[in-house]
């Protein structure tokens, strides 16, 4: 927050920001005038469509929504969103992974969407269609071992293994049960390859194991044909256990919200779903409940465990008049609180919203090895056909030998491991920090916080507690009181922290209420009236030198309080400096930690203050930043920051009220506070916990998940690039190329889910 009493950010307030949402309709990055008016836009975050990065479609906004159950990797999306776009009559698909989510966009009415479910179940995927009205839900999650996966796992292992107790007996016998089996466990794959190639998508995993199984059967390798197909059955299963392990983090979040709740109405409580819950109901929560709604506390005090939404694991204490999210518990007591938001919009939702919008979304690494490996298949494909051709007709080689190899350079061709190399990290990643109360809005604000070299922080409300309090009050014309009550009289009705401070000592000391009329806030300066007659302006000391005469005695004063570390707000009435109020913001219990633990990774840290440059200074030194700058304007840190940027990757830390055109100027901008509509403002992170120490566990955790994606990608291509060799020269078959691709996969995820870990984000490095 801008330390100016009254400071907004400038109309048309741009800037190159990783993560940016510009929601807002009116071209305005933010808007403050005494109050806050937030911009009410969409979350910043997308889903991968089929042409580029859109945000995923809302209910009624004319696409129809499925869920699809079984999808594994970005290349099943791939797959759907292939077969279901070639249909005549849909003129747009998008596909979700993380959601389990399928959007159909139809252009006329030649494909219906049961015609879509359809094609989608042919290529061996769970569909259904979901109704527009319909609230969101989460569907039950079957054992592996029930999964038509698992069952073909589970079948495809006691084939293999009858068929080779046979071989022990009779090895004729043995040969005949392995070709039965390798050809029965294929047929589902078969049936979904050749699905997805009637749908346009020939070159799928499916595909490439189904010639593989066929060819080894025909060159009498019928056993390695069966251990093949129940090596991929098995990879299945694990990939799958997986992806949804990546996924379970998030629907544990959103099963924290109650499906009842119990409402207080005309003095008698009943119970009622909480999808049902009206903004102003009355919402009881009892100790032990979960709270079914955000809201404000109208009676009762009570502890609430609020650990699933900020991170932090200390029970806050909340009584009336003061904000509560759904999903915390009632520890100690009973609350009743006044509902804000309905269940599809309070703060549990939009996390989880967020974040799987966030996993949808592309970041560059992912496009690039996307792209990569729609070149990659086909490529491996070709050079297969000339491995099992050319030495066989150029150089007398055995058929049977070159073929065997061709069939495994087959294996090796699936790009699985490598497409789910990047999105697993990254999933996994934004799981993690979501969990920690840190929202990361997607992979490329990872990137990009992975870059970080310099942060720079607003002071007020981000490295200070943002609760000044009055310290001292110096008038030089009547008493103290008379001076504080003109200020508290045009301050009235102002949310800002400095003007809450100054209303706030009025009231301790009890004092009579002066009215003010024609009060209108100054952007940047300050806040002015009239009271008692008079001209009344409250504002930082360099403006009300502007506004009026400020005497010797009066600026001696100002300069005792700023060198004692506290911000200053002068009042002139009628052109003449009638005193001055002292007021100190104290840093966060965690601020000094947080800066220390920015420079242990090797990043600068900066203020940048509205607040006097002699507070500003002292603050500085009391947290030991590198470089701290006071006396700004917002248009002035957007100006710094735009600089900075140039050069360097630049973090921006505000409270995400004032600072939206600043922290757009940043490459990552980061929000501090859990307040209202934080998932919809400018900045590409969002501090749910409020600590300043989770700055450098953002930065921490972006290095973590790029070292991440480096180890995943190290794995695939160089499993596949050593079997590949290994298979041309013959030292190895099919067995081992399955596991080149499958194997690969599973240790990709696997790898992947570390991030899941608490300590991902605990250490960082340079990137």
């Amino acid at each position: 927050m801008d330390e100016h009493l009254h400071a907004h950010a400038p109309d048309g307030a741009t800037g190159k920001q990783a993560g940016r949402c510009e929601a807002d309709p009116d071209g305005r990055a933010h808007a403050h005038a005494h109050g806050h008016d937030h911009a009410r836009g969409a979350a910043c975050a997308t889903a991968d469509g089929a042409a580029g990065e859109h945000a995923a479609p809302e209910p009624g906004d004319g696409y129809r929504h499925f869920r699809v159950s079984g999808m594994d990797c970005a290349s099943c999306a791939n797959t759907i969103r292939t077969a279901v776009g070639g249909m005549a009559g849909v003129s747009d698909v998008r596909v979700s992974i993380g959601r389990e989510r399928m959007f159909v966009a139809f252009a006329d009415g030649r494909t219906s969407p049961e015609a879509v479910r359809e094609r989608v179940q042919g290529l061996g995927y769970g569909v259904e269609l979901l109704k527009d009205d319909a609230p969101a839900s989460r569907p039950a999650r079957l054992a592996w071992w029930r999964t038509r996966k698992g069952l073909h796992a589970i079948i495809g292992g006691l084939a293999t293994a009858g068929a080779f107790a046979a071989g022990r007996l009779s090895p004729e016998l043995g040969h005949y049960l392995f070709v039965a089996a390798a050809i029965l466990l294929a047929l589902p794959i078969a049936r979904r390859a050749l699905a997805a190639a009637a749908a346009g998508a020939p070159f799928t995993i499916e595909m490439l194991m189904t010639v593989a199984v066929i060819g080894a059967v025909i060159i009498g390798e019928p056993a390695e044909a069966t251990v093949v197909v129940f090596l991929f059955a098995t990879g299945e299963v694990l990939e799958g256990y997986a992806a949804g392990r990546a996924r379970a983090g998030i629907e544990a979040l959103a099963s924290l919200v109650p499906n009842r709740a119990l409402v207080e109405e005309n003095g008698t409580l009943r119970e009622i779903p909480a999808s049902a819950i009206r903004p102003r109901q009355i919402v009881v929560a009892r100790p032990g409940d979960h709270v079914a709604a955000d809201g404000t506390v109208v009676e009762g005090r009570a502890h609430l465990d609020q650990s699933a939404i900020t991170g932090e694991s200390v029970p806050v204490s909340r009584g009336p008049g003061e904000t509560v999210f759904a999903g915390s518990v009632a520890i100690d007591a009973a609350l009743k609180i006044r509902a804000e938001r309905t269940a599809a919009d309070n703060t549990i939702a939009r996390i989880v919203a967020l974040v799987e919008e966030a996993q949808d979304a592309k970041a560059p690494a992912e496009r690039f090895i996307d792209a990569f490996s729609r070149v990659y298949t086909p490529l491996v494909a070709a050079l297969a056909v000339l491995v099992a051709t050319i030495p066989p007709l150029v150089f007398d080689g055995a058929w049977e030998t070159w073929i065997y190899r061709g069939l495994a350079l087959l294996l090796i061709g699936c790009p699985c491991a490598l497409v789910i190399s990047v999105p697993a990290a990254i999933a996994s990643a934004l799981s993690s920090a979501a969990r920690a109360g840190i929202l990361v809005k997607g992979g490329i604000v990872l990137e990009t916080l992975a870059k970080a070299d310099l942060v720079a922080f607003d002071k007020t409300g981000t490295l200070t507690r943002g609760r000044p309090a009055v310290t001292a009050i110096h008038a030089v014309e009547g008493s103290e009181d008379r001076l504080l009550a003109l200020a508290a009289a045009v301050e009235t009705g102002s949310s800002h922290p400095l003007a809450e401070a100054v209303l706030a000592e009025a009231r301790r000391r009890d004092l009579a209420p002066v009215l003010a009329t024609g009060v209108k806030a100054i952007a940047g300066r300050g806040v002015t009236g009239r009271a008692e007659g008079r001209k009344i302006f409250i504002g930082a000391p360099r403006f009300a030198a502007e506004e009026g005469t400020i005497g010797p005695e009066l600026a001696a004063r100002i300069d005792d309080f700023e060198q004692a570390g506290n911000t200053v707000a002068v009042v002139v009435a009628d052109g003449a400096g009638i005193g001055a109020i002292a007021l100190r913001d104290e840093p966060r219990e965690d601020a000094r930690q947080g800066i220390a633990a920015l420079k242990a990774l090797g990043v600068e840290t900066m203020m940048l203050s509205g607040d006097n440059p002699v507070t500003a200074a002292a603050i500085g030194r009391t947290l030991a930043i590198d470089d701290a700058r006071g006396g700004l304007l917002p248009a002035e840190k957007v100006e710094a920051l735009r600089g900075l940027s140039q050069e360097r990757r630049t973090v921006m830390v505000g409270d995400g009220i004032n600072d939206a055109a600043a922290l757009a100027a940043a490459s990552v901008g980061m929000a501090m506070g859990s307040g209202t509509g934080l998932a919809r403002e400018t900045a590409g992170v969002a501090l749910m916990g409020n600590r300043v120490l989770d700055v450098a566990r953002a930065i921490a955790l972006g290095r973590a998940t790029m070292a991440n994606i480096r180890q995943n990608v190290t794995i695939a291509i160089g499993l596949k690039a050593v079997f590949l060799v290994t298979t041309v020269l013959g030292a190895t078959g099919l067995w081992i190329a399955v596991f080149a691709d499958t194997g690969a996969t599973v240790l990709v995820t696997l790898n992947a889910m570390r991030l899941l870990l608490p300590s991902a984000g605990a250490a960082g490095g340079r990137a």
